[in-house]
């Protein structure tokens, strides 16, 4: 039986650009059309597309794509074995094992998702071979699952309505990739993920690792500006830079020109990713590095702290009725994310509450 999936995308990081990209994938999720989320590796399009599938509010189905994968990996076959036990009547207590032809169908992952309804996630599909995936055609267009001809079953399945597809994808120039059919690509609807913006990188960093707003900053700046100076921006740096901050954190190194020990992470972990020769790319680092003195006192300078932000929101609702998140984006001249943060920590100390849409005060100060 095909695992089913019931994800839970709780700590999903949800910013203006990837909100924007969720809303518009729904769009056509909702409307009976299969999205396509094409995008450099490591920049979290399964992320996305599990996300996705689990505001659906159906049970998941997970493919991975893989060169190996055969056309009866999806919609399943008559193959395999049971072992059945025969007791030899002339020969007392020896038991014979043979292996007996399993005789029922066994659904697999495809088959499984469009006779329930299910929502399928087919991640990097183009690794998978361009023949197998021809029996999608169908499924996305004429919403039929043509199935191996069989006397004892009809020959072909009728989509579910409530069925959905989404893809992910590396580009065509990536190793272990094959080109897709028109055909299939047809049927799809494309979204090409761009790298993901400052502001995003460094909340993922956040929320993910629990490092400092100024140290994930400091490393999303880093790997962004090595990666466009060694002519690697095909790669995303958000793997690069979550790998960084775990460290980091783990092992209380400072993320800071004045480390050797974090000179030494960022080598590691960037240098084999340069298209450069190893040692210019390490002369590009150490320049870098050396920059993060100036950033870090620009940040300080102009950011303010998380404290001063809650105030100045805490002030602004003192003197409405109640506002909208935008509002106070607006009102407050801040950026989603910090505006939520604080939010979320003027909620947690019961300052603030909050009905449908609007925020408001609750408490107040003596």
């Amino acid at each position: 039986m095909p695992t089913v999936l019931n994800a839970r995308s709780q700590g999903f990081v949800n910013t203006p650009a990837v909100e924007r990209l969720v809303r518009r994938s729904l769009r056509y999720l909702q409307s009976g059309f299969s999205v396509h989320l094409r995008g450099p590796a490591g920049i979290g399009k399964t992320t996305l597309a599990l996300h996705l599938a689990e505001l659906l509010s159906r049970p998941i189905v997970l493919i991975f794509g893989d060169d190996e994968l055969k056309t009866a990996d999806l919609i399943g076959d008559r193959s395999g074995y049971t072992r059945k036990k025969i007791v030899d009547n002339y020969i007392h207590n020896v038991v014979k094992v043979e292996d007996e032809l399993r005789q029922n169908w066994i659904d697999s992952r495809l088959t499984l998702a469009a006779k329930e309804g299910f929502t399928l996630v087919y991640d990097e599909f183009n690794r998978s071979r361009p023949e197998v995936n021809n029996v999608l055609l169908s499924v996305l267009e004429e919403k039929l699952l043509i199935l191996p001809p069989d006397r004892q079953r009809s020959e072909y399945i009728r989509v579910h309505p409530q069925f959905c597809a989404i893809f992910t994808s590396n580009p065509a120039e990536y190793c272990g990739v094959h080109a897709t059919q028109d055909a299939l690509m047809d049927r799809l609807v494309t979204i090409d993920i761009p790298e993901l913006d400052r502001l995003t990188q460094r909340e993922i960093l956040i929320r993910k690792i629990g490092i400092s707003h100024e140290e994930a900053l400091r490393i999303v700046d880093l790997v962004n500006a090595f990666r466009l100076k060694t002519d690697a921006a095909k790669l995303s740096g958000l793997r690069s830079s979550l790998a960084i901050a775990k460290v980091c954190k783990d092992h209380q190194i400072v993320a800071g020109p004045d480390s050797d020990d974090f000179r030494d992470l960022c080598a590691d972990i960037l240098l084999s990713r340069a298209s450069l020769n190893a040692e210019e790319a390490k002369s590009i680092l150490w320049e870098l590095i050396e920059q993060l003195a100036v950033t870090q006192e620009e940040t300080l300078k102009y950011h303010p702290d998380k404290e001063t932000i809650c105030q100045r929101i805490y002030h602004y609702l003192q003197q409405t009725q109640g506002a909208r998140l935008s509002q106070i984006e607006s009102a407050v001249g801040l950026n989603r994310v910090d505006t939520v943060d604080a939010l979320r920590t003027l909620i947690e100390r019961g300052k603030i509450g909050r009905n449908d849409d609007r925020i408001y005060v609750t408490q107040t100060d003596d």
